[in-house]
């Protein structure tokens, strides 16, 4: 074995670690996705049980409990060093670092030894998975699920006992993160391999299919029979309006599709899995669709961007699934690319990273040395340019560490097989590490709600009593609980009546001025959000809450306040 390969394995392994560690802790809970899933886990944490997930005091059936669950044990178990989002998020952290040994161990039992290092390599490398896997929602946990069964079909042929295990505990990990999207795709992978190929007739694919019944029975009925039993009307919202509402759109909840979404996001977000996967099925030529390595990830392929164009929802996060099978594929025949092609591949990696990471140093130099943010006119349409820059030690000598592994190291690996690879995925890296070690102060005080929020806090009296909210999202709502303790009354769902009520809108909608009885408490916004501002609006002391009218303005504009 030469230096290089025996290289190959602590370099890869690190370069997991840094990849999955970085930019799992320092900020708070952001808007999509993490806002109303730290709401979920905040309630569970705090004693909450897990049957009803309660998202600031109301029930929020969106989707089953597993990962929230889990979130807050592990919130549980670190909150004492540090913040309980960032303790939360290490959830995430710990379903990546078990996706990417399914993954690896999928591609070995599909292309034999040694692949797995590679499709995990590829994995890694995808954009789509960069900033997702850093963050705590539930599609985490339902990639996990994804991965595990993909691998229990990977070892179906050989050992289908522990096949059978796999597969069907990744089911109910998929179910108890999503709902019925995990099982139904399962399923219909189960059902048309020995539909498509005798590879997959025989008695131990059957074994196999039974013992993962067997396996993910637990999963899929414990959970459930509980909520029904809690409230039936509970558990018909969860399943008739979150699973089938959802896919086929009567509910209209989530994003609407778009005609060709997946067509027109895979290109980016597989990248370079998916150019990799199509290079790896064509080296192996038609007569590969006859072999049980190719049949397996191209059916998975065909059946989840099936299922996930025909639903009425579409979002980039739900392809993450798709990932695993074009991982497992790209690592047939990367090995394959043309030495003048993966020379000139691994060269434009190198300067094309570097000169990122070159920019992210000199951008981080001057936040250091001017005390303000680079004057850089593009970064003004998103981030807060009056923001003021801390000095954090430790986050310093992790960037320089990082930066000098990926000077040092990799050279030395420039005569692998899977050196493009290689290079593209340990650029990433570094580059996603600096902006989460030197900027993410920055990033997460133009995304964070805390700051708004307590500056609301300080503008309410002391004994303001109940709190009212109109038009306020789930996220905002979350947020509102976790920094403030209050927990709003939404006047969408409730006729209470509050001496105080908390607006949200949109920038400069402006509807007129306000009604007698009510005055403007306090208006402010995210920094450096120029679409969202938020307003609180109180009753005057000599009207008193029953003298205020009940209809109030949607939004405040400046003219009107």
């Amino acid at each position: 074995m030469t230096p290089q390969r025996q290289l190959a394995l602590p370099f890869i392994l690190l370069l997991g670690i840094a990849y999955v560690v970085t930019g799992l802790v320092g900020h708070d809970p952001w808007k999509p996705n993490e806002a109303y899933s730290f709401g979920l886990i905040y309630h569970i944490w705090g004693g909450g049980d897990w049957v009803v997930p309660m998202l600031a005091g109301e029930p929020f059936m969106e989707k089953p409990p597993l990962f929230y669950i889990s979130a807050a044990s592990v919130a549980t178990l670190f909150s004492s060093w540090l913040p309980l989002h960032d303790a939360a998020r290490l959830t995430s952290g710990i379903y990546m670092a078990a996706t990417l040994v399914f993954v690896g161990l999928s591609a070995r039992a599909t292309w034999g030894a040694g692949r797995g290092l590679v499709a995990v390599t590829a994995f890694l490398g995808c954009f789509g998975l960069l900033v997702d896997s850093h963050l705590m929602y539930t599609d985490i946990a339902l990639l996990t699920g994804f991965a595990l069964s993909f691998y229990g079909f990977a070892l179906s042929r050989t050992r289908p006992g522990w096949a059978g295990l796999a597969l069907g505990t990744g089911v109910g990990i998929g179910f108890m993160s999503k709902g019925l999207l995990a099982p139904g795709m399962i399923a219909c992978m189960a059902v048309s391999l020995p539909a498509l190929s005798a590879s997959w007739r025989s008695r131990g694919y059957a074994r196999c299919l039974a013992i993962a019944l067997a396996a993910a029975m637990p999963w899929l009925t414990l959970w459930p029979y509980a909520l029904y039993q809690r409230s039936p009307e509970l558990f018909m919202q969860w399943l008739w309006i979150n699973n089938f509402g959802r896919y086929f759109g009567f509910a209209h909840l989530g994003a609407e599709s778009e005609p060709w979404f997946y067509t027109r996001t895979l290109p980016w977000f597989a990248w370079p899995a998916l150019p990799l996967a199509l290079w790896s099925a064509w080296r192996l030529g038609p007569q590969g669709l006859k072999r049980p390595e190719l049949q397996l990830p191209v059916l998975a392929l065909i059946v989840m961007l099936a299922a996930l164009g025909a639903s009425a929802s579409a979002g980039t996060q739900y392809a993450l699934p798709v990932l695993v099978p074009l991982s497992v594929l790209a690592a047939g025949a990367v090995h394959l690319i043309p030495q003048r092609a993966a020379a000139g591949i691994d060269w434009l990696c190198r300067v094309v990273f570097g000169v990122l990471a070159l920019a992210l140093w000199w951008g981080w130099m001057e936040m250091m040395f001017r005390g303000h943010p680079p004057e850089w006119s593009w970064l003004a349409r998103y981030l807060p340019m009056d923001f003021k820059p801390p000095f954090q030690g430790f986050a310093l000598a992790a960037a320089v560490a990082l930066t000098l592994a990926w000077v040092l190291l990799l050279p030395r690996l420039r005569e692998l097989e899977i050196r493009p690879l290689l290079s593209w995925t340990a650029g990433l890296t570094l580059v996603w590490g600096l902006c989460s070690m030197l900027w993410l102060p920055w990033l997460d005080n133009a995304k964070s709600y805390r700051g708004m929020f307590a500056s609301m806090q300080r503008a309410l009296p002391a004994n303001h009593g109940c709190l009212a909210s109109q038009h306020l999202g789930e996220h905002e709502r979350a947020m509102l609980q976790y920094v403030t303790g209050i927990i709003s009354v939404r006047r969408e769902v409730s006729d209470t009546r509050c001496g105080y009520i908390l607006l949200q809108g949109r920038a400069g909608d402006g509807r007129g001025p306000l009604q007698g009885g009510w005055q403007l408490i306090w208006k402010g916004s995210r920094p450096g959000d120029n679409s969202e501002q938020f307003s609180v609006i109180g009753c005057k002391s000599d009207a008193g809450v029953t003298g205020c009218p009940v209809s109030v303005p949607g939004w405040l504009s400046d003219r009107g306040s």
